[in-house]
């Protein structure tokens, strides 16, 4: 089996349990746009996005981190056990912060009236952090099927609970309100190191100075990237409130609760480009010391644009299909944003997939100054657009942070890890999926059966690029 198969197999695990469960989450939008207001599910996006930041500190980057010391290491059951302890130490640290200051964290964060929330997410926060290592370590050891069942369960308890609350106990206890979306949550976080008992019990807690000195001076500079990238990721919702608040507290928790509505019409992309990140991470490193590594790499990239591109087309094409999936009509007013997102979505796993070259290089500092400069990006733009095009700037902003992150990456890794990766083809493929898209904007009509057949034959089109510039490739590859 050649490696780019064996990284499709390992994708295709990986992806089937990201692509269920996030299908199977995404399927709780209908549930929750119906039962709550737009400004509440405001509340909701607002709140999941200041739990993102932490959530990036208390991993603490020992994900990638293990990966490549796991590799290099004599003794690997000692990284992942300093690994986990790094991570450990920071979580406890954490906790003891929250659970003493919960109160007047939670008036920070403009909810004064929930603080117990602050103490859920807090323990969700460790969870889910002390569980990506030990997931990380399934994913070194290749047990792909093992780490999709977990995930899968976790997921699974969060559908049911979220049913369960919402549709039978949410009339009970009304003023519970958007906090039974947060304690399924919860429990579903922590199903994750119950089931992860095997690994967690042969754990021991190890403090090597060196071993633990040369992760952390590898891993901060991924932190501060990751760190950067939700503010890349998150900070708009944030923003959008705080810019529109002149205009009604109201207001702009309803600008924000359909701007992430929407934002999640971008989800298979998104699936994908996390199912792949899943797999290619310790696949890429695992191709450091092959001799066609760079031809590996660049092939890769050309199919990985090639997947998010028809992608692209797809959804974007078939919006009149796909926005029913939030069946309440009154977020169908940010439907204007989701081909903005999807090609923002893009750049950013273009990005991923081009990241490993800071990585294998060890030079991570890079990692961090990109991801500082979108974030930059991101802030000024979103200040400046907010108040003039609402949501609708947050997208662009967006856009143009991952587009910049992707180009600022190519040009350094070009100077520092060279990988020749096959630009003519990557181009072809995005400008074509770009140019099919406006073509297909220009040819819709009254009838949605003939838009729908007509967009049809454009994804076909592009499929008939495809194949025929790639089949080729494939027959030299068996001669």
């Amino acid at each position: 089996m050649s490696v780019i198969k064996k990284l499709a197999g390992q994708t295709a695990v990986y992806g089937l349990s990201s692509i269920i469960g996030r299908l199977l989450n995404y399927f709780l939008v209908p549930l929750h746009t119906t039962i709550f207001l737009e400004k509440e599910y405001g509340e909701v996006s607002e709140f999941y996005s200041y739990v993102a930041f932490f959530a990036v500190m208390l991993t603490f980057g020992m994900e990638t981190t293990f990966f490549r010391f796991v590799n290099k290491s004599e003794d690997k059951e000692k990284t992942f056990n300093q690994a986990l302890s790094i991570v450990l130490a920071v979580n406890a640290l954490f906790l003891l912060i929250v659970f003493g200051f919960s109160g007047q964290l939670a008036s920070l964060m403009g909810y004064p009236q929930y603080q117990m929330y602050v103490i859920w997410f807090a323990c969700i926060l460790a969870f889910d952090a002390s569980s990506s290592v030990l997931l990380a370590k399934l994913r070194f050891l290749n047990q792909a099927k093992k780490f999709a069942i977990i995930q899968l369960s976790s997921i699974g308890v969060n559908i049911f609970l979220n049913l369960f609350f919402l549709l039978f106990l949410i009339d009970y206890f009304p003023d519970t309100g958007i906090g039974f979306i947060f304690l399924a949550n919860l429990f579903a976080s922590l199903i994750k190191p119950l089931m992860l008992y095997k690994e967690l019990s042969s754990f021991r807690f190890t403090i090597d100075k060196a071993l633990a000195k040369s992760m952390i001076v590898f891993a901060v500079p991924l932190l501060i990237a990751s760190f950067a990238g939700i503010i890349n990721e998150t900070l708009d919702r944030i923003l959008l409130k705080n810019l529109l608040l002149d205009q009604g507290e109201d207001f702009a928790k309803t600008q924000v609760g359909i701007y992430s509505a929407n934002y999640k019409l971008a989800i298979f992309i998104t699936i994908f480009i996390q199912a792949f990140r899943y797999a290619a991470e310790p696949f890429f490193f695992a191709q450091e010391k092959s001799a066609d590594k760079n031809k590996v790499y660049s092939k890769v990239m050309t199919w990985f644009v090639i997947v998010v591109a028809l992608m692209f087309l797809v959804i974007a094409l078939n919006l009149d299909i796909f926005k029913w999936f939030i069946p309440n009509e009154n977020y169908h007013v940010g439907l204007v944003v989701v081909p903005v997102l999807l090609l923002a979505n893009i750049c950013l796993g273009i990005y991923y997939n081009q990241s490993i070259w800071y990585k294998l290089a060890d030079k991570t500092k890079f990692g961090a100054y990109i991801a500082i400069g979108g974030a930059t990006i991101t802030i000024l733009l979103n200040v400046i657009l907010i108040p003039i095009f609402g949501y609708v700037g947050s997208a662009w902003a967006t856009l143009s942070c991952y587009f910049s992150m992707m180009v600022a990456s190519y040009l350094l890794g070009k100077k520092h890890y060279p990988i020749k990766y096959n630009l003519r083809k990557v181009g072809l493929y995005l400008f074509t999926s770009v140019g099919l898209y406006f073509l297909g904007l220009l040819l819709s009509f009254e009838s949605k059966a003939i838009t729908f057949v007509v967009h049809s034959i454009l994804i076909l089109m592009f499929i008939g690029l495809v194949m025929f510039m790639e089949r080729p490739l494939q027959t030299l590859r068996k001669k």
